[in-house]
């Protein structure tokens, strides 16, 4: 395929996606726009990846300024 064929199929899958959406009712449009894990379909906002909850800020800073503990 040349790169004017990725493109036309890029812009219909676009397209196509738009169509669904418009035959949606507001409310069921908001939902089906907002991101959303693809594993577990929980909204992207909730999830917490990649934050360690056990870190210590504070003590990070202190350390990197070469204070003791």
């Amino acid at each position: 395929m040349k790169a004017r064929d990725y493109l036309w199929c890029a812009l219909n899958l676009m397209l196509d996606r738009e169509e669904l959406l418009e035959q949606l009712c507001p409310a069921c449009r908001q939902k089906a726009e907002e991101e959303r894990c693809p594993v577990c379909g929980a909204p992207a906002g909730t999830v917490s990846g990649g934050h360690n909850a056990s870190f210590d800020q504070d003590r990070y800073e202190r350390l990197k300024k070469g204070e003791t503990v």
